[in-house]
């Protein structure tokens, strides 16, 4: 008999509503109970592409005799983390402080009024490796809260203080241009010179520290700054974490040389590398680069976007119950699909062999440079180029005949933002009218669906929307918004933008904090009210609002952008200087705000030539300090709502580029040349204490 999950729209609470176990989902009715039947709450968080949440929902939560004791000692909640990482964040503070580390599937012991007084992570059913098994752990904690309360109370008054302290406000410092000299330094400190990224084992994609680099690179040339992406870049390009034969990255690494992926993919992974590989084919020119963009653009396309034009959230990592089994090869699987030709030459330049290098399989990896394989092959370059396209068709036809991994197909607004700004700026960079229409295609589910009643809903799932939306939420879709304005200039998508933006101060910044609150000021009370400034496998909310704030600030002109983006990062300035592995998206904004942008202004008539020949050197340079927006003179309505466009006009009939800072304006140029000059970084000059 299925349990209460069976009504919920998560497919990760779908996913457990055969159990045994008397699961609720998070709300009133279950905490109600607790309360009303004085029993402690065990709360359950992972989410549906989760391998290990997987293994312990086989072992413990299927298991009769595990859910008898769930239902006679607690009262049990499942929490989808990615349509409540409120909830998540909370509670994963609450995690860490007690056992010094987090991660998934999370378990965290409650009293009724919702405070958490034991957790951890995954709990094998009986001891092992020395972790206690999870009915020990049930029979433990509930023995405590019937004969220890005073204890557990003590405990859960400590952790809920320790959880306030987290989301509390940090001490102000100025914003010195040399925290960003501190970030690059440390940065390449820890950089691992011979795979790329930072640091061992386990191994995450840093998709943020590395864009921060490249603008780092941008402004000041730094040669080891741009070594520290290009080889970052191309060993997770040619390993296994990238999926060579259908696109897109995996979740991360459990090696420390980009070998043996966990198996999911996320969309916000995807979105995230994918504009580094974009920004990083910008400055190097790179077909490597924009072969990755556009492949995993593909797979996007192919396989995550619903017919609504939202994008879904994850694939699982296992198929067929085992992990990565759809992306791994033998050598027979192989030659079952090509000539034999082809074949020994696809299995010596993917490293196919007899052994593998994965459970008897092979992940399929790419040489670094090719030029060796085909020497030993004994063919040219081109013939191989040939043999590897025709042979990827290929094995990706073959291999989408296997059991697919599960797909959780709800799709969140935030992390749609995130690829929405990405699928802009590709189309603006490489000119593909498929990743236009794609873009287009999302922003209009994103404002016809999850923009309602003048609020931003988080969730979609089965032609409904539901969870009231999260900094995050609004601050990754305004920048997916203006990032698309500046491709089309359409005035509509950045009116959106603005509105968002406007909504986003009213609901989540807290002027006596000084700061923002990941939820909204009438959302339902926690613990504490999150509030985190570290960018996690996401960027932060407040990062991301403080780049849609700066960009605004650009295009408007309005003081009070500007204003709310410097307290935030002056809120941060310490932390970032320290550790900037976790503030990648937080620095790329500090250095937005120090340079300060470059505000574009052109001039002319979008469908004419002149035109075309100053906005293209635009949209093909790397130019992460400009805002560009276009005004046709024949149409008053992108000046009347964007300040940039006011007053300004052609040059002697002719279109017209005015390169502006603090608007204030260098004499407009009809020379694409001499913009890109007037563009060039300059040094940084903001005051300390801001404007």
């Amino acid at each position: 008999m299925a349990n209460r999950l069976i009504h919920e729209s998560s497919p990760y609470l779908r996913q457990h509503a055969e159990n045994p176990v008397d699961w609720y989902p998070w709300g009133e009715e279950a905490l109600q109970r607790a309360r009303s039947e004085d029993k402690p709450i065990l709360l359950s968080i992972g989410y549906s592409a989760c391998h290990w949440c997987h293994v312990m929902e086989h072992e413990s939560f299927e298991d009769e005799a595990t859910a008898n004791l769930m239902n006679d000692l607690f009262v049990s909640i499942k929490v989808d983390r990615e349509e409540r990482p409120d909830l998540d964040q909370v509670y994963m503070a609450a995690v860490q402080g007690m056992t010094g580390r987090g991660g998934w599937p999370m378990t965290v012991f409650l009293t009724p009024d919702g405070r958490p007084f034991y957790g951890g992570t995954y709990y094998p059913p009986t001891d092992r490796g020395g972790m206690p098994g999870f009915r020990r752990v049930l029979a433990s904690v509930s023995d405590a809260y019937s004969n220890q309360r005073q204890s557990v109370a003590t405990q859960a008054d400590r952790i809920a203080e320790f959880i306030r302290q987290q989301m509390g406000l940090r001490a102000e410092s100025s914003l010195a241009p040399g925290a960003l000299d501190d970030a690059a330094d440390a940065l390449g400190a820890a950089f691992d010179m011979v795979n790329g990224g930072f640091g061992g084992a386990p191994k995450f994609p840093p998709a943020m520290a590395l864009e921060f680099l490249l603008r780092y690179h941008h402004r000041t040339g730094s040669p080891a700054a741009i070594e520290i992406v290009v080889t970052t870049l191309q060993k997770m390009g040619t390993g296994g974490i990238y999926d060579q034969i259908g696109g897109g990255f995996h979740r991360y690494s459990v090696d420390a040389h980009w070998l043996v992926p966990h198996f999911e993919k996320m969309l916000y992974d995807n979105a995230l590398l994918a504009r580094t590989y974009l920004h990083a084919f910008q400055v190097t020119g790179s077909q490597f680069h924009q072969r990755i963009v556009e492949e995993t653009l593909d797979f996007i396309r192919r396989e995550m976007q619903d017919e609504s034009g939202g994008f879904f959230s994850t694939q699982d990592a296992d198929s067929e119950g085992v992990e990565g089994k759809y992306y791994v090869w033998t050598p027979q699987q192989i030659a079952e699909v090509v000539s034999a030709d082809d074949a020994a030459i696809l299995k010596r330049f993917y490293g196919v062999t007899d052994r593998g290098n994965f459970e008897g399989g092979n992940i399929l990896t790419r040489p670094v440079d090719a030029t060796e394989t085909a020497s030993t092959l004994d063919i040219s370059l081109e013939h191989l180029a040939e043999v590897v396209a025709r042979g990827q068709e290929q094995l990706l036809e073959s291999r989408s005949r296997r059991v697919p991994p599960a797909r959780d197909d709800k799709v969140l607004s935030g992390w749609n933002g995130l690829m929405l700004r990405t699928f802009a700026e590709a189309a603006r960079v490489l000119g593909r009218a498929e990743d236009l229409e794609v873009a287009e295609s999302n922003a209009a589910f994103l404002l016809d669906t999850m923009w309602r009643g003048g609020r931003l809903f988080r969730v979609y799932k089965d032609g409904e929307t539901k969870v009231e939306g999260y900094l995050e939420d609004y601050a990754a879709v305004a920048e997916g918004l203006l990032a698309l304005y500046q491709t089309t200039f359409d005035v509509d998508w950045f009116i959106a933008a603005q509105d968002i933006v406007r909504t986003m101060i009213e609901l989540f910044w807290y002027e006596g904090a000084r700061s923002f609150f990941d939820t909204a000021r009438d959302a339902e009370a926690l613990v504490a009210r999150p509030r985190d400034l570290w960018d996690n496998a996401t960027p932060s909310g407040s990062s991301l609002a403080c780049h849609a704030l700066l960009t605004m600030w650009a295009l408007t002109g309005e003081a009070e952008y500007e204003r709310l983006a410097r307290l935030v990062l002056e809120s941060a300035a310490d932390l970032m200087r320290q550790h900037p592995v976790g503030f990648g998206h937080l620095l790329s904004a500090l250095e937005l705000y120090l340079a300060p942008p470059s505000e574009i202004a052109v001039i002319g008539d979008p469908d004419a030539e002149d035109t075309a020949k100053l906005i293209g050197p635009l949209h093909r340079q790397y130019l992460p300090n400009a805002v560009v927006a276009l005004g046709d003179p024949a149409d008053t309505a992108a000046a009347a709502n964007i300040p940039l466009l006011a007053g300004r006009t052609l040059v002697d009939g002719h279109a017209a580029a005015y390169v502006c800072r603090g608007f204030v304006c260098d004499l407009p140029t009809l020379d694409p040349g001499a913009l890109l000059e007037q563009i060039v970084p300059r040094p940084l000059s903001r005051p300390a204490e801001g404007s």
